[in-house]
């Protein structure tokens, strides 16, 4: 309750901030204009008047988004985490369906608030969106079958003629691939959700994704092991993906994660998939 009064508080400061009339000419820092400068409302106030909190997600990534393909509901810790910010603004979440390719262009299209769904930081992404704070470390790691968790430890290992690696569109996982083999062989998988399936039956040795997604993947196929999740290939950081100006709503998610990461509250949810 004490952080929910926090942040309705400061949706009020900020929307009183917004409303308040500029004193330079001066573009906003990053990104130009903020949208109240530029006669186009901030998602703080749209989101709220609206009652809807538009979030994309791809709902093929678990423990983070996970779209039910039965039933069509999404499931996962970015999805628990899109309920506790829709409620903060007063809103329900409603989720739009996107592709790790398409996720950028859909929200800076306008077609979402917001993206979430266990989203990396890079720099091409942030030409065209803003981050928020972030959520989690991460980096690329390898996922094996059991049986061979002692050939593919390191990079070398993998990148060796005959080494069979998967990835999925569009994303970091394939633009790490693509980087860093040079021997092995590179097939793309279009399923994320069966992807892992590939491995167990042999069709594929290696995927090298995020460490939490090896972390979860091990844990619901025993067949299979995360390596070395605690020193990751490389250095990443999960976060949400906010519309490029809007620097009103970029402060007011900057502080909800804040909260929620020191709380317990993203802990909590992360906690539930992840153990």
């Amino acid at each position: 309750m004490k952080r929910v009064a926090t942040l309705s508080a400061l949706a009020c400061l900020l929307a009183v901030t917004a409303a308040a009339p500029a004193v330079s000419d001066a573009p906003a820092a990053r990104g130009g204009a903020t949208p109240a400068a530029r006669g186009k409302a901030s998602a703080l106030d749209t989101v709220p008047r609206r009652g809807v909190l538009r979030v994309c997600t791809t709902g093929d990534y678990r423990p983070f988004s996970h779209r039910d393909p039965k039933t069509g509901t999404y499931s996962g810790v970015d999805i628990k985490m899109a309920e506790d910010l829709a409620k903060s603004l007063g809103a329900t979440p409603r989720y739009v369906a996107t592709t790790w390719a398409g996720l950028v262009g859909d929200l800076s299209a306008g077609r979402c608030d917001i993206a979430m769904g266990g989203v990396s930081v890079t720099l091409p992404r942030a030409r065209s969106v803003y981050f928020s704070e972030p959520t989690r470390t991460d980096g690329k790691t390898p996922i094996v079958r059991c049986a061979d968790k002692d050939t593919y430890q390191t990079l070398r290992q993998i990148d060796r003629p005959g080494t069979k690696v998967i990835v999925n569109p569009g994303g970091t996982n394939e633009e790490f691939a693509r980087a860093h083999l040079k021997q092995a062989t590179l097939t793309v998988h279009p399923d994320n959700t069966t992807i892992f399936d590939e491995i167990i039956a042999g069709r594929a040795d290696v995927m090298m994704t995020d460490a939490s997604e090896t972390r979860y993947q091990a844990k619901i196929h025993p067949e299979l092991c995360a390596l070395h999740p605690d020193k990751p290939f490389s250095f990443s950081e999960k976060a949400y993906a906010l519309p490029r100006g809007d620097n009103e709503f970029k402060a007011y998610v900057d502080q909800w994660v804040h909260l929620a990461t020191h709380d317990g509250t993203y802990r909590t949810y992360e906690d539930a998939w992840m153990k």
